[in-house]
């Protein structure tokens, strides 16, 4: 995969939400006899479908991104300038200070190449909080300024949850770009140096697998085996869990299943395989998710779609409100099939 580019610099009409919900949307009439997603949701007496308890706080610090990944969801890349501001950031902390929120879970793009990163980590860590910081590992060696980010990861405690693949060279690089396996490989090392992932030092290294096509993951718990016995032996890598996760049929994923003729097939697929035990803990019923700028959604892919927080009255941060938030309903579509498919999916892996 070389010289891929972001939607957004091709011009592609699928940077706009409501044209990723539309080839949605007709793949699904093409289908014919396949349900919306509402309708599951009410066969599983999830209707209205509303949030539970807040437990996750998941802010995207920005679009930029020194990959350029064939299935990626946020569109992400060197060519994308959008970047959460200093400010915003301070919105964030302000709202942060009033939740009973335990977790904060930093995503991009590549999180760490927001400038005020760290200065964000230390401040959140300050009020209690665990960090999820969500790596792509190449990161750890773009630049000579990230390579001491292990040593603040482990300083502050943070939680390193790492996109890889797969455990070989050319499944890996097809999906994330030429180069990525070796410099992924050096910068596991990187961590697993400081303690990362090692018994007994507290310091959780996840991993996150993607599949490689359109197709659903394997058994997370094979998975995670595989894993953990190939990079131990072939490069005496170690880590705590793996998370096998859906590619979700939006943005660079979908224009992929758009120009290879899979769209109608993965869609079919994603319904078929409804599990409705995996719909009640999806992530949108425990997790806000705010953007760089400072808009709050259901969740990263919703963000993403631009799928707007049923509450009218608190879309912003500076408009928060938790008990508007509490009452709301959880936006759908035909994409949340992705998260209650098989054994379902969710940033922290499968659900059942």
């Amino acid at each position: 995969m070389k010289n891929l580019k972001s939607l957004v610099s091709r011009g592609s009409e699928l940077v706009h939400g409501a044209t990723q919900l539309t080839h949605l949307g007709q793949a699904t009439e093409r289908l014919r006899g396949l349900p919306r997603f509402t309708e599951k949701l009410k066969s599983s007496s999830l209707s209205p479908f509303k949030p539970l308890q807040l437990e996750i706080f998941q802010i995207n610090l920005g679009k930029m991104c020194n990959q350029t990944c064939r299935h990626c969801h946020v569109d992400a890349g060197p060519d994308r300038r959008e970047i959460m501001t200093r400010e915003t950031m301070q919105l964030c902390l302000d709202v942060l200070q009033n939740l009973p929120v335990k977790t904060v879970d930093l995503t991009g793009g590549a999180p760490e190449m927001n400038p005020n990163f760290r200065w964000f980590v230390e401040e959140i860590t300050r009020q209690g909080k665990t960090v999820i910081d969500r790596c792509n590992l190449t990161i750890l060696l773009a630049h000579e300024k990230y390579r001491d980010l292990p040593e603040f990861f482990a300083r502050h405690r943070v939680k390193v949850v790492s996109s890889l693949p797969y455990y070989q060279k050319g499944f890996t690089d097809r999906q994330r770009g030429d180069g990525v396996f070796e410099r992924s490989i050096r910068a596991l090392k990187m961590l697993n140096e400081v303690g990362y992932g090692k018994e007994g030092t507290s310091l959780e290294l996840d991993l996150v697998f993607n599949p490689n096509g359109a197709f659903l993951p394997a058994a997370q718990a094979s998975l995670q085996n595989d894993f953990k016995r190939e990079l131990k032996q072939l490069f005496d890598i170690e880590f705590n869990q793996l998370y096998a996760i859906t590619n979700m049929p939006i943005s660079r994923f979908l224009e992929y299943l758009v120009t290879s003729g899979n769209l109608e097939a993965y869609m079919e697929k994603l319904v078929q395989s409804y599990n409705p035990a995996a719909a009640p803990g999806v992530m949108c019923r425990n997790t806000l998710s705010i953007s760089w700028d400072g808009k709050i959604f259901d969740c990263d892919f919703n963000q993403m779609l631009d799928l707007a927080v049923g509450c009218a009255k608190s879309r912003h941060l500076s408009q928060f409100n938790l008990a508007e938030l509490s009452e709301r309903e959880i936006q759908v579509d035909q994409h949340c099939f992705g998260c209650t498919a098989g054994s379902g999916s969710s940033c922290g892996g499968t659900l059942t």
